[in-house]
């Protein structure tokens, strides 16, 4: 069987967000679950890809050295509950950069699909805002919304997104693998 992927968002979906950036390791801290979440996708044969805006390096509130510490924390602690990040890609563009890799635009999940050489319209991306829904969508693979982090508000702004929406990144894993 050839690998299945699930793409996930990181701020607000597996570690707690916060409107001044998680700019260093000791702010990067995971949501209840969310490792848990990436483990239980890896027992049933998923691999779990990362998939993140960065704009606190473009706007100089962290560096990449400072970013690839909280990557360090992030996949040492879902180690430590059995799961494994296969691999993270990042924008770290400020919005005004008008990049394509910057979410909403699809530019990240193109990047994946051409590297690993897939299609994404079977493969789920999991996020909490807008952003992620639209990037999502633009690029062919199948949102989900969690309500974590910015999701409420994200659910709040848009009542009439259809696609499925789950309480955190461990209920949409348990829907992903049934």
């Amino acid at each position: 069987m050839s690998a299945t992927y699930v793409l996930v968002d990181r701020d607000g979906v597996i570690n707690y967000d916060s409107d001044h950036f998680i700019k260093s390791e000791e702010e990067w801290i995971p949501l209840p679950g969310s490792l848990e979440a990436i483990a239980l996708l890896n027992k049933n044969s998923y691999k779990v890809i990362v998939i993140t805006n960065q704009s606190g390096i473009g706007r100089g509130l962290y560096n990449e050295a400072t970013l690839a510490e909280m990557h360090h924390k992030m996949q040492r602690l879902t180690r430590l509950k059995g799961g494994e990040i296969e691999q993270i890609y990042y924008c770290p563009h400020v919005p005004e950069d008008n990049c394509q890799c910057r979410k909403p635009k699809p530019g990240l999940l193109n990047d994946f699909a051409r590297e690993k050489n897939i299609m994404l319209k079977d493969i789920y991306f999991i996020g909490d805002k807008l952003a992620d829904i639209h990037a999502a969508e633009a690029a062919g693979a199948k949102p989900i919304l969690v309500k974590t982090g910015k999701g409420q508000k994200t659910l709040k702004n848009n009542p009439d997104i259809t696609h499925p929406i789950f309480d955190n990144l461990y209920d949409a894993a348990k829907f992903i693998i049934r």
